[in-house]
């Protein structure tokens, strides 16, 4: 089951990168709803389960928690690495630099496969909970991917294998979890790192994108409310599988 819902990243990914070679006015829209879905799945969805999962305390603190503060700083650090790394090699438009980004964001697809099928090990209303967040934020995942690799001088040959890649990596990142099965508390403990760096990604990359999009008063308004709804949304789907 997490394989074939990974196939939805899969096709989100690659529509993104499509709609990075077409962009269209409606951008703003899908990455507001999708930075309101993957904050609607932390808060409402993945922190509750990984501190059910994860009941140990460290110094104090849930485990769990200690491991989203984690995630966040982590997500935060690799995002500062990548571009000091752009700002000192990127003057000239290297090649290098952007297949080394774009196989940094193959690594963070795989991740979120892996993601997915942890989720439906807890259950499969977890599980598909998990994959809408992955799934909204994959399409701006697959724009990237495309756009970076393309900025730093590459062939677009080059661009599209890199995009096929980062689609095809949650496929395989799913599929890896199919061989083994993640103890509960070390998968609370892991649900909690995730939640963190999804998060960051949410708050520090796809909203502020989709508002930078939204340069006029009432799209700025329509981002808000998809938003809104996305994580409206996921409190729904909690509440009815709850």
């Amino acid at each position: 089951m997490a394989v074939f819902v990974a196939l939805g990243a899969f096709l989100m990914t690659l529509a993104g990168g499509w709609t990075a070679q077409r962009v269209t006015d409606r951008r703003h829209l899908v990455l507001g709803l999708a930075g309101g879905l993957m904050l609607g799945v932390v808060g409402l969805d993945l922190l509750p389960e990984a501190l059910d999962a994860a009941d140990t305390d460290v110094f104090g603190v849930p485990a769990a928690l200690v491991l989203f503060v984690a995630g966040f700083l982590l997500a935060h650090l690799v995002q500062r690495l990548l571009a000091a790394r752009a700002g000192l090699e990127g003057h000239g438009r290297t090649p290098e630099v952007g297949m080394s980004a774009g196989a940094a964001m193959v690594g963070h697809s795989a991740m979120d496969g892996i993601a997915i099928g942890a989720a439906f090990q807890v259950g499969g209303d977890m599980g598909v909970a998990v994959a809408l967040a992955v799934i909204a934020h994959d399409f701006a995942d697959g724009f990237n991917t495309y756009t970076i690799t393309r900025l730093y001088g590459n062939a677009r040959r080059r661009a599209v294998a890199m995009l096929v890649a980062d689609a095809a990596a949650p496929v395989a990142g799913a599929a890896s979890t199919l061989l083994f099965t993640i103890p509960e508390e070390l998968l609370g403990y892991y649900l909690g790192l995730f939640g963190g760096a999804l998060l960051y990604l949410a708050a520090s990359e796809i909203l502020p994108e989709a508002h930078h999009q939204a340069h006029h008063l009432r799209p700025a308004r329509s981002t808000l409310l998809c938003t809104v709804a996305g994580a409206a949304f996921i409190w729904l789907v909690v509440g009815i599988s709850g």
